[in-house]
């Protein structure tokens, strides 16, 4: 299971959270039982920080947020990293969809020290909003959309669908109601995830059939997110 975490933060306080983030809150979660998978700066929003984090199942994540937010490292770090906050509540619950597209668990020397430079590689997020209950759509990108991308470009890190089950940590409230597929991708830079987009939008397949069809069966528009990723994320 993992949440996508978008969280509105108080005008220039961005670099202060991804600091205290970086330096105290990665490896005292994992400890716990859940895995940072990626912290980063959203480039259309100097005040909005999105990070991922994975679960092994829901009762592992209750079991893991449950001993982290209760425990020592919350109680002396959540105050400064609340304080840089406006709102934390836009979370998406999603699981790999059913080809199993989740994240390949990064090994932990994979991940950069406190104090490193961030790197310089591009990540898209492309979010997709269907009706409850429907499922054209997500076959349409699962089966239509993504193998398509993985000719004509890097192969998504990820496609991953809302995971359906009851919030199991309260607490921390999630987006329900929802019927997401979200895919992202990594790039050296965001040249050639514009070079990637045209290359896929250039096949007749995805141009007159694929991408009316997804328009047709969402519910709203597509969210695109456009980030950066923080020196320690994982997902890079």
């Amino acid at each position: 299971m993992i949440e996508l975490r978008q969280y509105t933060l108080r005008p220039g306080r961005r670099d202060e959270l991804i600091e205290l983030f970086d330096r105290e809150l990665v490896e005292t979660q994992e400890e716990t039982g859940m895995t940072v998978l990626g912290q980063f700066r959203d480039l259309d929003d100097p005040d909005r920080f999105v990070w991922l984090r994975g679960f092994p199942d829901m009762e592992a994540r209750r079991e893991a947020l449950s001993a982290f937010y209760g425990g020592p490292v919350w109680a002396a770090h959540g105050p400064q990293a609340n304080a840089t906050m406006v709102d934390s509540d836009d979370v998406l619950l999603l699981r790999p969809s059913p080809d199993r597209s989740g994240f390949a668990r990064p090994p932990a020397e994979g991940r950069a020290q406190a104090g490193a430079a961030a790197p310089h590689r591009f990540v898209a997020a492309a979010l997709w909003h269907f009706p409850p209950g429907t499922h054209d759509g997500t076959r349409l990108i699962r089966d239509g959309l993504v193998p398509l991308l993985r000719q004509t470009g890097p192969a998504p890190l990820a496609v991953l669908v809302t995971e359906p089950a009851a919030n199991t940590f309260p607490r921390l409230p999630v987006r329900t109601g929802e019927n997401v597929v979200a895919v992202l991708t990594s790039y050296p830079d965001e040249d050639a995830h514009r070079r990637h987009l045209a290359d896929a939008l250039a096949r007749p397949l995805v141009r007159n059939e694929i991408l009316p069809g997804i328009e047709r069966a969402q519910a709203a528009a597509p969210v695109f997110l456009r980030l950066a990723p923080t020196a320690r994320s994982l997902i890079r």
